[in-house]
């Protein structure tokens, strides 16, 4: 991971409401109010929160294990 990634994802450069932050199989990271939920090859919202997204990488075939909160 590069450091500019790194750097988006810590959390900092992004809104206070921010919670969680995970990679879809297609490479896109998204962030999240609340945790969200596992679909077939992406996260979704709860239903209850809001969510953004932060930038596109390189798609990921272990997506699932990227969700965590920040």
């Amino acid at each position: 991971m590069d450091s500019r990634l790194k750097h988006l994802l810590s959390g900092s450069d992004l809104p206070g409401w921010v919670a969680w932050i995970a990679q879809d199989k297609s490479g896109v990271w998204w962030g999240f109010e609340q945790e969200p939920n596992e679909g077939h090859d992406f996260w979704y919202e709860n239903e209850v929160g809001r969510y953004l997204k932060i930038i596109k990488t390189e798609p990921n075939a272990d997506w699932r294990n990227t969700l965590q909160r920040i």
